[in-house]
This record gives C-alpha cells, sequence and structure tokens, in this order.
C-alpha cells in the first residue's frame, strides 16, 4: 500500500470531507504521464531485524510457523507489554484497533524506511590465508543501511559495483519480499522501482565519477523498467545491456517459453571501457580445448543427486585417459549403500 494512499485514509478518518477534497485534488496530478518511467516514490519497506531485542515499544511483525516457508503476516505491530515470554501487541493504526498477545520468540524486530538507524559493524571472524596480499571484507546486514554507511568511508572512492537484485517475480521466501506489487498502485511497478532508486543513488555516492563501473543483472520481468530507471539515475554514464546464457538447457515455465538467458546492464562512468575477451556469454569457447570434466552438470540435482535408495542408478563410465574416448561402464555401485558419493 502506497504511503500516500495510507495519508489520504487517515484524513478521510479525522474529516472525510477533506479527504475527499484531497483526493479529487490529487487524482490529475496522478494521470498525468510525462515522458519517462513514472512510479510512486513511497516508502513502504520494512526490514527484519533478527537477534535485536525487543522492548516495549517496539515495532514487530509475527513470524510464520517454524520450517514454513509461507509467507507471514507482513502487518507491523507495537508492542505495548512484556510478561516474561509472552508479549502483547496491538496495530498501530487510527482505525479498528488489534490486539494479540503472543510467544516472544515469535516475533522480529522491525525498522520501518523512515525509522531513524544508526547501523554500526562489529567483527565475527576473520580468515587469513592471503598473507600480505589485499583482503576482501564480507558485510553481513541490510543492503541499503550497509551501503549508506559505506558512504561515510568509501564515498567516491569504489572501483565497481555488482548488483543482483530481487527479480520482482513473486517469490517470498527470503528476506526481501520479492513482489513488490500492490493492488492499489497507480504505477503497477512501483514498489520495486522505489525500493531500486534509493539503492541505485547510494551506489552512485560511492562509485568513482571519473573511472568506475556499475553492473546490474536482471531477468524479463523488470528489465525495461530497470533500463529507465538507470537512464534517469545517471544520465552522463555510457549505459549497455547485453545477453547471458545462464541455463543452456532453458528453464521451463507452465504455459510460457522456456528461458535459456537473462540480462546485465553495464553502466560505465568517467574512462571506464571494455576490454576485448574470448567470451561472448553465449556460446561455450570451443577454440580452446580443456581437460577439466564438468561433473556437476552429470549429476542429478537435489534428492534424486543421492545414493540413498537409487543404488542401481549409480555405476561407473570408464573412459581412455590418453583418447578421452567413452569406452563402457561397471556394474552399479550397490556396495556404497550408506555412503556418499562425489
Amino acid at each position: 500500500m502506497s504511503r500516500l494512499t495510507d495519508l489520504l485514509r487517515a484524513a478521510k478518518q479525522l474529516d472525510p470531507q477533506l479527504g475527499e477534497d484531497l483526493e479529487a485534488e490529487i487524482r490529475p496530478f496522478q494521470e498525468r504521464l510525462p515522458f519517462g518511467l513514472n512510479f510512486e516514490r513511497h516508502a513502504p519497506e520494512a526490514v527484519e531485524l533478527a537477534g535485536h531485542k525487543i522492548r516495549k515499544g517496539s515495532k514487530v511483525r509475527v513470524l510464520p510457523s517454524r520450517g514454513s516457508t509461507a509467507r507471514g503476516d507482513q502487518r507491523v505491530w507495537v508492542v505495548t507489554a512484556i510478561k516474561e515470554d509472552s508479549v502483547d501487541i496491538t496495530t498501530p493504526s487510527i482505525e479498528e484497533t488489534e490486539t494479540l498477545t503472543v510467544d516472544l520468540d515469535d516475533l522480529v524486530l522491525v525498522a520501518e524506511f523512515r525509522d531513524r538507524i544508526y547501523p554500526g559493524l562489529r567483527p565475527d571472524g576473520a580468515v587469513e590465508n592471503g598473507g600480505d596480499k589485499p583482503s576482501h571484507t564480507v558485510i553481513n546486514g541490510e543492503n541499503f543501511h550497509v551501503l549508506e554507511q559505506l558512504t561515510f568511508t568509501h564515498e567516491q572512492s569504489v572501483d565497481a559495483i555488482y548488483i543482483d537484485p530481487p527479480y520482482n517475480s513473486g517469490a517470498r521466501d527470503w528476506k526481501y519480499n520479492n513482489d513488490y506489487v500492490e493492488g492499489d498502485d497507480l504505477y503497477r511497478h512501483s514498489k520495486w522501482l522505489a525500493f531500486m532508486e534509493r539503492r541505485l543513488k547510494l551506489a552512485k555516492r560511492l562509485l568513482k565519477p571519473h573511472d568506475s563501473i556499475l553492473v546490474v543483472t536482471i531477468d524479463e520481468k523488470e528489465y525495461l523498467r530497470l533500463g529507465l530507471l538507470l537512464e534517469q539515475t545517471f544520465p552522463d554514464a555510457d549505459i549497455q545491456m547485453v545477453s547471458t546464457v545462464i541455463n543452456r538447457k532453458g528453464n521451463a515455465r507452465r504455459g510460457e517459453f522456456s528461458r535459456c538467458d537473462e540480462y546485465m546492464y553495464f553502466v560505465r562512468f568517467g574512462e571506464a571501457a571494455i576490454a576485448a575477451g574470448p567470451s561472448d556469454m553465449l556460446h561455450e569457447d570451443t577454440g580452446r580445448r580443456s581437460d577439466n570434466v564438468r561433473w556437476k552438470s552429470l549429476l542429478r540435482l537435489a534428492s534424486t543427486g543421492q545414493t540413498s535408495g537409487r543404488f542401481n542408478l549409480f555405476y561407473p563410465l570408464y573412459f581412455d585417459s590418453k583418447t578421452l574416448k567413452f569406452t563402457g561402464s561397471g556394474e552399479p555401485l550397490v556396495s556404497c549403500a550408506g555412503s556418499s558419493l562425489h
């Protein structure tokens, strides 16, 4: 639900006539469609801060049942009382108020986008194998807050940023809502675009203006709108989209054509240039012979790739070590029952 819709509904609750008058005045502005990308820059985001202590007055969400991948209750509640292992929560709405008592372990702390957050970093450990060579740093956190924090130390000093955002495909089994479409949005993809624009603006502050590159991957659901958003956000950059094959066999979709590729936007700033390379990201490089066997593509994935209950389906294949020609197969590896094959 867009922020503007929330405010209009609140105005109607306080003064119905005022709410209707505001709607009538705002509607013509919403219906105007100037050239370019149009979307409502509302702030619907709320990040779940797992592991943070819940106190009276905290904003929380009720988690789904343990082990469930179903989408949980997306409403934000406010804690009104904490009684040992149980918590009283209520909806922070001026409409009809709802109150619940739930287990403390079934709640997760929530910060909405407009809430002030002062993120900090704490070391979780280190793996040092490179001696004096440059090291890598992994920051585990909500990406907007991490990017915002990096602007204090790395503004205009980053050479390259690679972004693999949610594709707005409708998946709901991960931290970010992968379906940013809401029925009452005037522009259907507004929430996803608002989500992306905020992060792209931070990336712009981090990248070197005289020589850097931004790479963004996407599939066919949002690539058109992403291209327009990149052009509006980085008007002085050189932008090119290329196709890259990710599944040569094709990804089957019910009632649709299968797809084997996705898209990559390369946004170049200043003197950043493309260097010649052997790969076109579409075909295998047949000009060079490799002795490396692609074991992964020979093995079924998920549970069908395990020996358990399928011993007759696992057997050795023999190749001539000099000619690399197939010479035959052996007996099923039934003697390996209970062991793992790699």
